[in-house]
């Protein structure tokens, strides 16, 4: 098919789509021709393609004529500079999200989630390659993913990035001025992103959706302002406004210090969706009483990591227990159980909060989170330990707390390695080496065979996690840490608001 059939095939998929309409066809056709470098189009008869081989297409065509050079991240910003083509204006889909709202909110992100698939700034051919699975563990069902929707960059285009220009504009990943933006080689292209203007508390704030989608419907809120994330009283209730606003949508916020906050703590922002997470379906065991607070259920919750669990229909009442709780926490020091406020001055406590609607009654679990290092645990005392870092080394944010494990996208490779290694009884060398200990505890419980060993290793990779989290929690799930736990509960009770 010669790319004039690619073209028609691109037209043809927005006018499915309802991206655009019949009578944008000859110019949309002008405008990809433009985009393509070339002059000249006679239309074509395509078969009805998928969007993933109608842009490969097209690429392929771009790349044979010296349009772009052959690397994925030029591919990358050259197809997105396509389907910017065919994306609505701004004004059409914040109007069409606002009246869709006005309607039912859960309408609004319905069209709105659809809309950023159909545009291709959601991939959905590299979301499907994502490996994902469940394992059973005494805190309930836990949600495992390992990540390949991120594209591995090529070292010239990683060398290319390093040497470019540094530029101050767009801020971030998340300020409002990348939609529509063409990107660069250290920038992503954002010409098919569109953002939607929400109030949260009385500020101007955006929402959008992840390009990733870590899980359904990803959302990404965040503030119109570059802004520093700061967990507070006015953070909580951020979220809680926020799902007033969407009621059918959990938010939650990473934290606000290294280590155990997000990846990028220079813009103040949460993420949310529509979405049931392993911490969420986890019951509270043990019941907490806050004095002044006997209008809001309290409770610790069934979680590898220190959860507070509050239950009340007045979120400001929520608000405010929630900051007594981490003005407490900020400042609280239990050297018999390793938590310390701060060292040399620098603060080390904070909390990752998340909010969900139960019926019209609001919850809100306060996770309680430390950054302390050791000679031993230089990483993290409160982190996952040198002995799980053949599994997870990374920090563990918003999305780990609540019970998803998002693993690097080597241990697809490694994982088949071992299978392979494992059934042919032959030494881990190279990349696999780390993960010998590992193997060797497993042969003494397992009894592996071609039909199990795939299954086995996913299961004993959710373990892991498992493990990971509760490396992650404060207090540990024993009887000496559920005790400091309630100390904590108590401290916080002798405290005046």
């Amino acid at each position: 098919m010669t790319v004039n059939g690619y073209l028609t095939a691109l037209v043809e998929y927005g006018l499915k789509t309802g991206l655009i309409q019949d009578c944008d066809r000859t110019y949309i056709i002008n405008q990809l021709l433009m985009t393509m470098g070339l002059d000249s189009y006679e239309e074509e008869a395509a078969p009805s393609m998928e969007l993933e081989d109608i842009l490969a297409g097209l690429l392929s065509d771009a790349v044979s004529r010296g349009v772009i050079e052959d690397n994925i991240t030029a591919k990358d910003l050259f197809d997105t500079k396509l389907m910017g083509v065919l994306t609505p204006l701004p004004r059409e889909v914040r109007a069409k999200f606002a009246a869709l709202y006005a309607e039912d909110p859960q309408k609004a992100t319905d069209w709105y989630y659809t809309l950023s698939q159909d545009t291709d700034y959601i991939r959905r051919y590299r979301i499907k390659k994502d490996l994902r699975w469940k394992t059973a563990t005494e805190y309930g069902d836990l949600d495992i993913t390992i990540n390949l929707s991120k594209p591995e960059k090529d070292p010239k285009a990683i060398a290319a990035a390093k040497a470019a220009p540094q530029s101050g504009y767009p801020k971030c990943q998340l300020c409002p001025e990348n939609e529509g933006y063409a990107g660069r080689v250290n920038h992503p292209a954002r010409q098919n992103h569109r953002i939607v203007p929400i109030t949260v508390a009385g500020a101007n704030w955006y929402l959008q959706y992840s390009p990733y989608v870590y899980y359904n419907e990803h959302c990404i809120v965040f503030n119109a302002k570059h802004t520093p994330m700061v967990i507070d009283k006015s953070a909580f209730s951020k979220l809680l406004d926020f799902v007033t606003l969407f009621p059918h949508y959990f938010v939650g916020s990473n934290a606000d210090l290294p280590i155990v906050g997000g990846s990028i703590l220079s813009h103040e922002h949460f993420q949310g969706g529509h979405y049931s997470f392993p911490m969420e379906l986890s019951p509270v065991e043990r019941e907490i009483r806050f004095a002044g607070y006997e209008d809001i259920k309290a409770g610790i919750v069934k979680w590898p990591m220190s959860v507070i669990r509050l239950d009340g229909a007045d979120k400001a009442r929520l608000a405010d227990l929630a900051d007594k709780i981490l003005r407490a926490w900020r400042g609280y020091t239990d050297e018999d159980a390793f938590i310390f406020a701060e060292t040399d001055g620098v603060p080390h406590s904070t909390i990752t909060p998340i909010a969900r609607r139960r019926g019209s009654d609001y919850e809100l679990d306060l996770v309680l989170r430390n950054n302390i290092t050791t000679k031993e645990h230089p990483l993290g005392v409160y982190h996952p330990h040198a002995e799980l870092h053949h599994i997870k080394k990374e920090n563990i944010g918003l999305i780990e707390v609540m019970g998803l494990a998002v693993l690097p996208a080597r241990l697809k490779g490694e994982l088949q390695g071992l299978e392979e290694a494992i059934l042919a009884g032959k030494p881990l060398t190279g990349d696999l080496e780390k993960h010998a200990a590992w193997v060797e505890e497993l042969k003494t419980r397992h009894t592996f065979t071609p039909e199990n060993t795939t299954a086995i290793l996913r299961e004993e990779v959710g373990k892991v996690f498992a493990k990971v989290l509760e490396h992650a929690g404060v207090y540990g799930r024993n009887e000496a840490g559920q005790a400091a736990f309630l100390k904590f509960i108590d401290y916080v009770n002798s405290k005046e608001d």
